[in-house]
């Protein structure tokens, strides 16, 4: 049987990961995918406690982090091909719709 702890390393690992794409990448699309990366990070956590605890909660909060994901990525790409039509790149150094 796989021990916690090698679930919660590869957990911050996957984490880890994703926090240094969000933070280095300017692509958008690169940007959405670490987040949903940091996500299933944040999943596997949830399910490794939710067996060693042997509860459902864990796997309960997975399944409205996965919702949740879902939806962002719906609306995150729906965004991003409208900002891509206007603005021809997916950079987001280069968007600056906000601005004045």
């Amino acid at each position: 049987m796989v021990p916690l702890s090698a679930y919660l390393v590869l957990s911050a690992v996957l984490f880890t990961i994703g926090v240094i794409g969000f933070l280095i990448r300017r692509n958008t699309i690169v940007l959405f995918m670490s987040i949903e990366l940091m996500l299933n990070a944040a999943n596997l956590a949830f399910v490794a406690f939710s067996r060693y605890l042997n509860s459902m909660d864990g796997q309960i909060f997975v399944f409205f982090v996965m919702t949740v994901a879902a939806a962002e990525a719906a609306v995150g790409l729906a965004i991003i091909m409208a900002i891509f039509k206007t603005k021809a790149t997916v950079n987001a150094d280069e968007i600056n719709l906000m601005k004045w």
